[in-house]
Order: C-alpha cells, then sequence, then structure tokens
C-alpha cells in the first residue's frame, strides 16, 4: 500500500487529508471515507488502508479543517468535539468533496470514472447528501449508523433524495438513540416514494458505532464484519 498526506485547498482553506491506495496496477475508482465525530485518527487511517487493499484510491481527509488541523478526541474535549462537528454542515462536505474530486485528476493513480463515499455516524448525512449534489460522479455512497438522515432541517439529505443517480446503502444499528426507529422508518418511506436505488439493512444486536474495534462498549465483530462486506459488494457493483 501507499500512504500520503496531503493538503488540498478549498474555498475555506486547506483541507489535511490522508490518501491511501495499492502500489500497482492503477489507477483506482476512488471513494471518499468521511470520519465521524472523533476526527481523524490511526484507527480511521486503518480502515481507509482496509479498504483501499480491495482496490481503491481512498482519500480520509480532515472536515474540521476550517477549525483546527489535528483534533484528538479525549474526555475532557467532548464539548469541543461538539462544537466542531456542529460547525459543519452538508453543503459545507459537498464543496469539500468537490474539491477532492477535482484533486484527484491531477493524480494517476486515481480513476476519473465513478466514485463512491461511505460516512459513519457524524458524516452519514453528509454521504448521502454527497450522492445527490454530485450525481454525475458519486456512484455509490453507504451511511453506517449515520445520524441526522431524515430530520425536519431545510437541509436534511432526505430532500434532495431525487437528485440521486447511484446507489445508497444504510446499515443502522438496532439500537441506537442518535438514529431512532421513527427516523429510519421515515427515511425508507421517502426513499421508496422518490425511486431512488436503496438499500436500509438493520443490524441485530449493535448499538451506535458498532463498527469501531477501538470502541469496546459499543463494537460488535459480526456487524462490523459484515459491515465489510457490504461496502466491498456495494462498491463492487457500482465503481
Amino acid at each position: 500500500m501507499r500512504d500520503r498526506e496531503l493538503d488540498i485547498v478549498t474555498p475555506d482553506g486547506v483541507m489535511n487529508t490522508f490518501v491511501t491506495h495499492p502500489e500497482e496496477d492503477g489507477p483506482f475508482p476512488v471513494v471518499l471515507l468521511l470520519m465521524d465525530a472523533p476526527g481523524r485518527r490511526e484507527e480511521l487511517s486503518d480502515m481507509a488502508r482496509r479498504l483501499a487493499a480491495g482496490g481503491y484510491y481512498v482519500m480520509l481527509p480532515n472536515l474540521y479543517y476550517r477549525r483546527v488541523r489535528d483534533f484528538a478526541l479525549t474526555p475532557e474535549l467532548r464539548s469541543e468535539m461538539i462544537a466542531h462537528m456542529n460547525s459543519l454542515t452538508n453543503a459545507m462536505v459537498c464543496e469539500d468533496a468537490r474539491a477532492l474530486l477535482a484533486h484527484t485528476g491531477q493524480d494517476p493513480e486515481a480513476g476519473s470514472g465513478p466514485a463512491g463515499c461511505v460516512g459513519y455516524c457524524m458524516s452519514g448525512p453528509f454521504a448521502f447528501a454527497l450522492a445527490a449534489a454530485i450525481p454525475q460522479r458519486i456512484a455509490a455512497a453507504a451511511s453506517f449508523h449515520g445520524v441526522r438522515l431524515c430530520t425536519e432541517a431545510l437541509d436534511s439529505p432526505h430532500l434532495t433524495a431525487r437528485e440521486v443517480r447511484g446507489e445508497l446503502y444504510f446499515g443502522c444499528a438496532e439500537t441506537d438513540e442518535w438514529a431512532p426507529a421513527e427516523m429510519i422508518e421515515a427515511l425508507d418511506a421517502h426513499l421508496a416514494s422518490v425511486g431512488v436505488r436503496y438499500r436500509i439493512e438493520t443490524y441485530p444486536g449493535t448499538v451506535h458505532g458498532f463498527v469501531f474495534p477501538q470502541r469496546p462498549a459499543a463494537y460488535d465483530q459480526a456487524g462490523a464484519e459484515r459491515h465489510w462486506e457490504r461496502l466491498f459488494s456495494l462498491f463492487r457493483r457500482r465503481l
């Protein structure tokens, strides 16, 4: 694998981004891996490498770059994390994604065809929004224990779902106070009504954050491995 740390210029600053892809047989389809609220960390870099090993050019940006270049969550920094998280909007992350995809045009290792994205927790709605905002490029978008997927907010990502041309996947925890069953049911009904290609799946016995090995209170190995299976299957079909 080849790992790099890049500074990508956006209209709002410089977005430090971890990039990883195989060493041989490129170019590779681009996948954007969007961080959860605790921020970029080695756990996410390892996840990016696992995904890249399947034959992808994976980009893991620091979505908090407008406020801080590096953020490592500790118990005393939880309020700071919440402030960083609440500073982001779907529109901001869509602009960041456009900058990331524009950069790939300068790298011969990155494919120019259909791209994918995946978001976790905080970034679940970002991945959803990207599929509608950049439909000509985003052919597959996945959300795992995503929050704010279908709300009354004026920028709720479900409102632009009819613009999606690719395929959507939502992997949901069975018990999730941040993504209650009522929201997922409303999302399902809305997506069915607009006629997009999607799948919503609930992972039995799981709670919010079940994919992350370094969250022992939440991690569910069976669910995490199923998440990888579903993700690779989605990207094989669409990218």
